[in-house]
């Protein structure tokens, strides 16, 4: 009996499909070299592209970093002063200026001292290696000074230097750190109401220290 002939698979559409997925990733490199960059995308679609080529070394260290830090806020008895977010660069740690310090003072609580032991820990991680962090001070609009600080701005600029410092002295390389005093030029809530009355209690939330934390992909 005479064989059928086997079929022939055609597999022409292969070279199509690469040709598009080509093309689609040259136009995701584009639209990445001008846009605003989001390392927190990034780390996403950095994570599906290894699980597509079936790279089993996946690690997320913003996700992991985010974890670790959400740990260590709820395990303090201060986790209502304190809040942890994002943005397009990393993770966003605030901590509430009044609870952190004396009014007019740039010397750190008993409490932050303590929540900055636990936090040194995990930023001093090997897998955090090539994390870096910005550390801002920022008061309110209300006008201030006494023997120590002419301004708010000497004041704000002090206090974010004093966290950078204890940080710096648990072990964080100073290489990987930055002091900014922003006064009250990038307020979290408005200070003053549509009549320009003061609002006391957006004051005392705009008092505060804010850690940037931005991972570096290598």
């Amino acid at each position: 009996m005479k064989k059928k002939p086997e079929e022939k698979i055609d597999e022409d559409w292969m070279a199509t499909y690469g040709d598009m997925v080509t093309l689609l990733l040259c136009f995701f490199v584009m639209m990445a070299t001008v846009s605003k960059p989001d390392l927190a995308l990034f780390e996403q679609i950095q994570a599906s592209m290894n699980d597509a080529l079936g790279n089993k070394d996946n690690e997320r260290p913003l996700q992991l970093m985010k974890a670790d830090l959400e740990d260590d806020i709820k395990s303090t008895d201060i986790s209502d002063k304190l809040s942890l977010g994002s943005d397009s660069q990393g993770l966003v740690l605030e901590m509430d200026g009044d609870t952190f310090f004396d009014q007019g003072s740039a010397q750190l609580s008993s409490t932050a001292i303590a929540f900055l032991k636990r936090i040194a820990a995990t930023l001093l991680s090997e897998r955090y290696n090539n994390f870096k962090f910005s550390i801002e001070g920022h008061t309110s609009d209300e006008p201030f000074s006494n023997a120590q600080f002419a301004s708010n701005w000497e004041l704000s600029a002090a206090r974010a230097a004093t966290v950078v410092r204890f940080l710096e002295s648990r072990g964080i390389p100073r290489v990987r750190m930055q002091a900014v005093g922003l006064y009250d030029v990038a307020p979290k809530y408005p200070n003053l109401d549509p009549y320009g009355e003061p609002i006391p209690n957006n004051r005392r939330k705009n008092r505060r220290v804010v850690i940037h934390i931005e991972p570096s992909y290598k």
